[in-house]
């Protein structure tokens, strides 16, 4: 079996706006979602980064408390972007609870607000803590939070894949869920990732020397994908979903058709689990293009993964000009983190929303804060400002920490027939 694989709804909670309307809006003028580090009380004084792409839009997230008990604050968001998507996808509740539609969500490691406050209170209180302590709490935290929040709350009883591979977590959750629907394993699948709020993923990354510093006095500079003078990556916060359908019962229902899933790849570098590898990523791009029947030059976008580091932007950028081509010959490029920072596990379904959005409304947003473009990266063809008319085929690129590499390509929803 092997089923056409389509997009019939999409939801995100970003730094720069909650839904479409603001997004585009945030999008077309250039605006960033880079604020400065909010004190937690535990690592900001020890950090070097003061910035981080902070979600400020009013999310209602004022659940039932029977669900809302077993959630931190990522299953809170991805909660909400799942319900979203299920209401926007039209499905109804029968289909929803009959084992034929699916749930592939992820996080980077669950919730590590609540996990902290777990730790705090074994190592402060120590015997008389542990009492405190029940499963509510692991459930809140645990790193499948999210997917199983989700198939709680809206009675989904399909499969699920709870994924967490760091930066490629959204997009390996909506690669397998496309594989789940194509070889018809399921009918549906409701996929995406959520990261919250963390000062301990910007330790993480400030100790590597891999964070933005230069910028901590003008937040909304940073991050600077392929610009020559980027200094780093910028953590941000999110949450995006979609849902993803067998072609002819979308079509049969009159569901409304976002964008078809032409082909998904994913492979491991099998060596350095830091440094990105230009000869795993290259490989990965062709192995999608193939899965999809695609000739490279029939992709005309393509968002980076371009986390704004050193190396890795260069390193990517040579891997597309490889596979796709270079200059007037390749497709445009936008590392689309420059408005929100690197959302971590979210990144994936976000940038793949705004692709999405941007082939709904006709244009394409350029990569935010590349003012002088590095030399090394100057063979792309970078997105300029203003730039109307939308894509047609786009690919969407992750590479994670670990070796991990994924490749999405998605068609415009009205070029599907």
């Amino acid at each position: 079996m092997n089923r056409r694989v389509v997009i019939t709804a999409v939801s995100a909670i970003t730094p720069i706006g909650y839904g479409k309307k603001d997004i585009v809006e945030s999008l077309q003028k250039g605006r960033s979602g880079v604020k400065p580090l909010r004190d937690d009380g535990l690592l900001c004084s020890r950090i070097h980064s003061r910035v981080f792409g902070t979600v400020d839009a009013p999310v209602p997230l004022d659940f039932p408390r029977q669900f809302r008990k077993t959630m931190g604050p990522v299953a809170r968001y991805a909660c909400r972007v799942a319900g979203d998507v299920l209401a926007a996808s039209g499905l109804q509740q029968d289909f929803v609870g009959s084992g034929r539609l699916g749930v592939a969500f992820g996080s980077t490691h669950g919730s590590p607000s609540v996990q902290r406050d777990i730790y705090r209170t074994f190592f402060q209180h120590m015997d008389e803590g542990f009492s405190s302590i029940g499963a509510v709490d692991y459930l809140r935290s645990m790193v499948h939070t999210t997917a199983v929040n989700i198939t709680r709350m809206f009675g989904i009883r399909g499969r699920v894949i709870a994924t967490a591979t760091a930066c490629t977590t959204g997009s390996q959750a909506i690669g397998f869920g496309y594989e789940a629907v194509k070889f018809g394993l399921q009918d549906a699948m409701l996929c995406g990732a959520a990261d919250e709020y963390d000062t301990t993923t910007v330790a993480v990354f400030d100790n590597l020397l891999a964070c933005s510093v230069n910028f901590n006095d003008s937040p909304s500079r940073t991050p600077r994908p392929f610009d020559r003078n980027r200094d780093g990556l910028v953590v941000g916060e999110g949450a995006a979903a979609v849902m993803l359908e067998e072609y002819t019962q979308a079509r049969r229902r009159g569901a409304p058709i976002l964008a078809e899933v032409l082909g998904f790849a994913c492979t491991n570098n099998g060596g350095d689990m830091i440094l990105p590898n230009q000869d795993g990523i290259r490989a990965t791009l062709k192995l999608a293009l193939e899965n999809a029947a695609l000739a490279p030059q029939e992709v005309d976008f393509v968002s980076a993964h371009a986390t704004a580091t050193k190396m890795g932007d260069v390193i990517e950028a040579q891997a597309i000009a490889e596979v796709y081509g270079e200059g007037a010959s390749g497709p445009y490029v936008s590392g689309l983190k420059g408005y929100t920072g690197h959302t971590m596990g979210a990144c994936g379904p976000m940038e793949l929303a705004f692709t999405l959005y941007m082939m709904q409304e006709g244009f394409l947003a350029p990569t935010l804060n590349l003012d002088a473009v590095d030399p090394r990266c100057a063979m792309l063809k970078h997105t300029p400002p203003g730039l109307a008319g939308s894509p047609r085929i786009a690919a969407i690129q992750n590479f994670a920490f670990g070796g991990v590499n994924t490749c999405l390509l998605v068609k415009k929803g009205p070029d599907v027939c």
